[in-house]
């Protein structure tokens, strides 16, 4: 059940992002919500950002790689784990996959180079698809301890 809303989730929240240009280009107020919605999540510039429909996507296209990359790892958790396995990654697996994105975000800020849109993308994808493996055990874990709670003091 968990796992689906946690899926169902991620549709959602990319769903939103592309429905986000599409509606600013049929003149619907419903965009000027979407890009608040992800305005503090994002810095959605439009020199760093997708465009479809001749409008920026809701997000650039670092935070659209780390949520594909999230959706894409949750999609992929049950093939690669068990629900029932609620260890996490090895700490030098996350630090591997956080490289990219870290060197990336670095260089930029620190206007060593100007890295394209798709690399971008790519360095955040990487990043996003390593999450679900340590959010999905994290939620089981907090639930189940939750229920034992509730049932330690007879709720």
């Amino acid at each position: 059940m968990l796992y689906s809303l946690i899926l169902i989730g991620a549709v959602i929240w990319l769903g939103l992002i592309f429905l986000a240009p599409y509606s600013q280009s049929k003149t619907s107020e419903l965009n000027i919500f979407i890009y608040a919605l992800f305005s503090p999540f994002c810095h959605q510039l439009p020199s760093r950002s997708f465009f479809i429909f001749s409008y920026p996507l809701a997000v650039c296209a670092r935070c659209l790689g780390i949520y594909s990359g999230f959706f894409s790892g949750t999609v992929l958790f049950p093939l690669v784990r068990k629900f029932s396995n609620l260890s996490n990654p090895k700490a030098r697996t996350f630090i591997l996959l956080t490289l990219p994105v870290a060197v990336d975000f670095l260089g930029n800020f620190l206007r060593l180079w100007k890295a394209a849109n798709w690399l971008r993308f790519s360095t955040g994808f990487i990043w996003g698809a390593i999450l679900p493996f340590y959010f999905i055990p994290g939620m089981i874990d907090f639930l189940l301890k939750l229920k034992r709670r509730k049932t330690a003091f007879g709720v």
